[in-house]
């Protein structure tokens, strides 16, 4: 199991998260996150000032999924969210060591 962790500009979520509905993923964790990356925030103007924004709103997106899942995940998350400008964000794989459901003690692959 891996861990695909995707951090993205919050007005693509739902259409991230429709994408991996059609691909069958059952599950996902959405959290509104601050940050930076290259472009290390950017400048307003607000009521005639300008102002530095140092970290950006962007959401954070958590999915477990089986290996044999994980490029079409990628793939999905990466055409959804992109809309070619900077700052559409980065996706991260990451092993998963274990699961386990709660409710039920089940683990592995079944706890998804």
């Amino acid at each position: 199991m891996k861990l695909v962790m995707a951090v993205i500009k919050p007005f693509k979520l739902d259409e991230v998260r429709e994408a991996l509905t059609e691909l069958g993923v059952q599950g996902l964790t959405a959290s509104e996150v601050k940050g930076y990356g290259r472009q290390k925030g950017q400048t307003e103007i607000y009521r005639g000032a300008e102002y530095a924004v140092s970290f950006l709103p962007k959401v954070k997106v958590e999915i477990v999924a089986e290996d044999d899942q994980i490029d079409s995940v990628v793939e999905a998350i990466t055409r959804a969210a992109n809309t070619g400008r900077i700052g559409d964000g980065k996706i991260f794989v990451l092993d998963v060591l274990s699961a386990v459901r709660i409710r039920t003690g089940e683990t592995g692959a079944e706890a998804l």
